[in-house]
């Protein structure tokens, strides 16, 4: 049974009772050594963000000046013309300048502007080169950023190279007079 002390007034002085005041230490070594090992843990477990890049192949600066420059000929039923303006001004031709395919036209960026006419163009290059009897031969794309276009405007066009699926492209910074004159024309 329980039994409760009510105190008879006995034990001393004063009849007040104090008690022992124990010193209260909390030892924080183990949890320390604890916070230690955690963060070494997720330090080691977590992944760190790799950088996003793209592969390009560039021209060997090395070259000799008295070698002569080879002149690749290509079909002009297969190249596509991207030109970069200011003000995200974009304009493509297909073929040459003076006897274009299709175009010179305004384009947008995005789904519904360059990535559907790349899709378009490369199937129409696909069904030609069938026709040649050369399947293989897909489209080639230059690209002509000018210098009043952003580095945005091209990383742009590049990822719509890689997600149109054309493997062909060059980035050329000439221009003909006829095309400074088209891509510097303000829209009407």
């Amino acid at each position: 049974m329980a039994e409760l002390n009510t105190g008879d007034g006995g034990g001393g002085k004063g009849g007040k009772v104090r008690s022992k005041k124990q010193n209260s230490k909390v030892d924080l070594t183990a949890m320390v050594d604890l916070a230690f090992l955690l963060i070494t843990f997720f330090m080691l477990t977590t992944s760190l963000s790799k950088p996003q890049s793209m592969d390009l192949s560039l021209p060997n600066k090395d070259e000799d000046p008295n070698k002569p420059k080879i002149d690749t000929k290509v079909d002009e039923n297969r190249t596509m013309t991207v030109m970069l303006g200011d003000n995200n001004k974009m304009v493509y031709y297909m073929g040459l300048l003076a006897t274009p395919k299709v175009g010179p036209k305004d384009i947008a960026y995005g789904k519904d502007g360059i990535r559907r006419e790349l899709l378009t163009q490369k199937k129409n290059v696909l069904a030609y080169s069938a026709g040649k009897g050369k399947p293989d031969q897909g489209i080639i794309v230059i690209i002509k950023p000018t210098k009043k276009s952003n580095y945005r405007n091209l990383i742009d066009i590049l990822d719509e190279m890689a997600i149109s699926g054309v493997d062909t492209y060059a980035i050329v910074p000439e221009f003909s007079p006829e095309e400074t004159k088209l891509i510097d024309k303000q829209p009407e």
